[in-house]
């Protein structure tokens, strides 16, 4: 009977394994790969998984009392922990787990350890041993991805170093392609993909998709996208540690560059402000004498940075309120209209479908880049208006007497400060959807806190997504002397979306969907 328990849980086992194995490893493919960070992410969400540690604790009971009622309780803890990671598959899918040729190595060395762990308990305790083993390998699935990433390491490197040098070989190959980085601690996405519609009315242009800005996201599109043919790469720079943006610069050497701003992002792996600032000016830093950079001369730690290095970047191109000089700004039921004037005197009004005073800034970024390569601004008249919403950047939903305002990527203190002045603008029911800003370290509380201040003066109903994360929000929509019986504290968006769209009062709804938390939080 024991023998047909042990088989029943070995199965039961495995299944439970090798999805506690595929979740820890999609957390592990958030968190980059890296062990440090997967490390801090474990500390975080040490309670997420105790399953494991009572499923290893019914194998050890069922290892040292071998008997019908130890096996059924080691039974039943595996099959819960089977349940319990088919949920979290299920609800961690706003950026699923991808099945890449590095996820594949990692699983083959992951799975080895385990059989490995096994094989070394089965030769120690006999049938004994796998009782503890159907407990142990599944509380190891926990850990063993680091020790997996640690074995592998030397061949991701090499596999790496072949990609990096065919790609710089490609680039070295495209010598008439001109190349332009873009940085930022928000704004760069959406900027590269204004500017990639601008210069598609003159060149043939390729950029990074989606965002595909680290080194190997930058890699693959050089070496699946680009073709004799294109004249420019818009190439995207993401950052989370310092030397991050030089790494990319290495790989394909810019001509010109856009920092498009700098402010308070990915706290918890750059620690401070001036570790932001310069990494970001590592952008400038690689281009070559005759490059150009163009700054978003409205951002204060850009400008303050420009004053601490003195002449080093005298030569930049300002956008914004000063250099290419935004005026006139207004929100029309067709999107913004705005005039644009150039440090030359030549000026152009333009309008776009996108709303926001930060789209504005973003567009005319695009502007300067693409006037300075050649484009005459009323040539650019019709490429602003073709200019569509960036996914989940401040786009606009039509739901018939609702209206969507999706600016649900990952939020930072600027652009939700942002986005609820822009939803002050509007004329009706003005709601506010928000699980809070993540990724800001030491200084996450006090800027949810303030995050709440200004959203109790730019909206008439708030609601917050998860009570534990959105609670210093909530104190600063309290203490601002908002109607507290307006605010809204729910555990998943649906529910806040229900709540928004029976809100019973007069007038034209506008929900802003302002940040959505990653998987791993």
């Amino acid at each position: 009977m024991m023998k047909i328990m042990l088989v029943i849980q070995l199965v039961t086992a495995l299944c439970a394994a090798c999805l506690a194995m595929r979740y820890n490893m999609h957390m592990f493919q958030l968190n980059g790969y890296k062990n440090t960070e997967h490390i801090s992410w474990m500390k975080k969400n040490i309670r997420k998984q105790g399953l494991l540690l009572a499923g290893f604790l019914a194998g050890l009971l069922a290892a040292v009392f071998p008997h019908g009622v130890t096996a059924f309780i080691l039974l039943i803890c595996t099959l819960v922990t089977i349940w319990y990671y088919r949920l979290l598959k299920r609800n961690n899918t706003k950026k699923k787990l991808v099945y890449t040729n590095r996820v594949k190595r990692l699983i083959i060395t992951n799975g080895a350890l385990s059989l490995l762990m096994a094989a070394v308990l089965y030769g120690l305790g006999g049938q004994k041993g796998l009782w503890a083993a159907c407990g142990l390998v599944l509380l190891c699935q926990e850990f063993f991805l680091l020790p997996s990433n640690i074995i592998n390491s030397p061949i991701e490197k090499g596999i790496n170093r072949h990609y990096i040098n065919d790609a710089k070989k490609r680039l070295q190959d495209s010598r008439q392609l001109t190349i332009i980085g873009i940085t930022g601690s928000y704004g760069k996405t959406s900027v590269k993909y204004f500017l990639n519609t601008l210069l598609q009315s003159r060149f043939n242009v390729l950029m990074t998709p989606a965002s595909y800005n680290t080194p190997m996201g930058v890699v693959k599109t050089i070496r699946g996208s680009l073709k004799p043919s294109h004249e420019i790469f818009i190439c995207e720079m993401g950052a989370r540690h310092v030397g991050d943006i030089k790494e990319i610069c290495d790989i394909v050497h810019p001509d010109h560059g856009i920092i498009t701003s700098i402010g308070p992002q990915h706290l918890e792996t750059f620690f401070n402000m001036d570790n932001i600032k310069s990494t970001k000016f590592e952008l400038a830093d690689a281009l070559p004498k005759d490059g150009m950079l163009f700054l978003n001369g409205d951002n204060s730690y850009i400008n303050d940075h420009i004053k601490e290095k003195g002449r080093q970047y005298e030569s930049c191109i300002f956008y914004g309120s000063k250099g290419y000089q935004a005026s006139d700004i207004k929100l029309s039921q067709l999107g913004t209209e705005f005039r644009v004037t150039a440090p030359d005197g030549e000026t152009e009004q333009f309008q776009m479908r996108l709303i926001g005073s930060h789209n504005v800034v973003n567009v005319v970024g695009a502007i300067a880049v693409s006037h300075k390569l050649g484009i005459a601004l009323k040539d650019l008249k019709v490429p602003v208006r073709r200019i569509q919403s960036v996914e989940h950047r401040m786009k606009i939903l039509d739901k018939g007497p609702v209206t969507i305002i999706d600016d649900a990527f990952n939020s930072n203190p600027a652009g939700s400060k942002a986005a609820v002045e822009t939803l002050a603008m509007f004329d009706g029911v003005r709601i506010l959807i928000t699980p809070g800003m993540v990724e800001l370290g030491a200084e996450e509380e006090r800027y949810n806190y303030e995050f709440g201040g200004y959203a109790a003066a730019c909206c008439d109903y708030i609601a917050l997504v998860g009570k534990k994360h959105t609670e210093p929000i909530r104190k600063g929509i309290q203490e601002s002397g908002f109607a507290m019986d307006k605010c809204q504290t729910v555990e998943k968006l649906e529910e806040a979306l229900t709540w928004a769209y029976a809100i019973k009062e007069d007038g034209h709804k506008y929900i802003l969907l302002e940040n959505d938390l990653p998987d791993n939080y």
